[in-house]
């Protein structure tokens, strides 16, 4: 096969700011690839490579050179060379998806499963922003009145106490079989209070909380984890450790409850797959989530779920994501109710949305 690949960036902008511990965005930065086969150049596969600044370990000032240089050696080689691609995560996924997708004809089906053929739909969770008090408020009732059995709350922004008012307002309505609530720090707590708050969420029955402190503090998150009433998800703990060995030695030293994978950043779909792996022969769960890539990315993550987990997924993913910018690329995705679906619609073979 002789690949050829083209780069094209493209902002998007959010819909409503979305906010994090770490800051709020507006607008995302992607850079979509799209590779051809001379033998058949009027089929085009198109993946999406999108680093979060600041989070990231490949989003560098040099992103866009970087890129095109991964991509000059895949042409040359024919094929990904996964090991070298382990330090560009948001790479690898995007050269993933495209090769796929120019694989299986240019359609948007990656692979063969219930839920790329629009049969089965992914359960999600419904994902409340961080904002001020009212504003989370409207938010979290607009997910409940939408039927989401599973409401993920993102905290450590403002004052706790109102963050408990929150977590206390869906327990006062809905039990633990009716709503299963996680809660997501983006490491907002400090070592030496995130006990302390664990055990006052503890009391309205948390499913698990994502990342309570900052990442690189091995020794107090695997004391954090041994201590804890609320089961741990490891997530930007995960970023940046691309060697098996480092993996598995995490894994280890922390013994987290659950991992949390987003392709672009957790080594694409192939480096997603090894920590999948990794966790289950430790007895540690796991689940995908997106990291706020476009409908293109989205649609990749939510075959790449399916594929990993199997036709009846019963865990929600954090895969609600499809509705947050205002020039989002049409793909044929679908909430309905608490469950993400690809309608039957095939997209335009030729992707052309996605390269302009």
């Amino acid at each position: 096969m002789s690949i050829k690949i083209s780069i094209a960036p493209r902002t998007l902008h959010f819909k409503q700011p979305a906010g994090t511990s770490r800051g709020v965005y507006t607008t995302r930065q992607s850079w979509f690839v799209t590779a051809t086969d001379n033998a058949h150049p009027d089929i085009r596969g198109v993946g999406e490579c999108a680093p979060l600044p600041d989070l990231s370990c490949d989003a560098t000032p040099e992103y866009e050179e970087r890129l095109k240089e991964l991509c000059n050696t895949v042409e040359a080689k024919g094929c990904i060379d996964y090991d070298a691609l382990r330090p560009y995560p948001s790479v690898l996924f995007g050269l993933e998806t495209a090769l796929l997708d120019l694989k299986r004809g240019g359609t948007g089906v990656l692979f063969d499963n219930s839920f790329a053929r629009g049969e089965t739909g992914i359960p999600i969770n419904g994902l409340v922003w961080m904002g001020n008090y009212d504003e989370m408020l409207q938010r979290l009732e607009e997910k409940m009145r939408a039927g989401f059995r599973c409401v993920k709350l993102k905290i450590g922004a403002i004052d706790f106490d109102r963050e408990l008012d929150l977590v206390r307002h869906i327990r006062s309505a809905f039990t633990k079989e009716q709503i299963e609530l996680r809660v997501d720090a983006n490491g907002g707590f400090t070592a030496d209070c995130a006990l302390q708050r664990l055990e006052q969420l503890a009391q309205y029955d948390i499913h698990s909380i994502e990342q309570p402190i900052r990442q690189h503090q091995w020794e107090e998150m695997a004391a954090l984890c041994k201590a804890t009433p609320i089961p741990i998800a490891l997530d930007e703990e995960l970023i940046g450790v691309n060697d098996k060995t480092e993996k598995e030695e995490l894994l280890d030293r922390i013994r987290p409850h659950y991992i949390i994978l987003k392709p672009s950043l957790h080594g694409g779909m192939y480096g997603s797959r090894e920590w999948i792996a990794l966790a289950g022969k430790r007895g540690i769960g796991s689940w995908i989530t997106s990291a706020l890539e476009s409908n293109v990315g989205l649609n990749a993550i939510a075959q790449f779920a399916a594929d990993v987990y199997g036709e009846s997924i019963t865990m929600p993913q954090g895969l609600g994501t499809g509705l947050l910018f205002t020039d989002n690329i049409p793909m044929p995705l679908e909430i309905r109710g608490d469950k993400l679906w690809r309608t039957f619609k095939v997209p335009n073979k030729n992707n052309k949305d996605a390269e302009h």
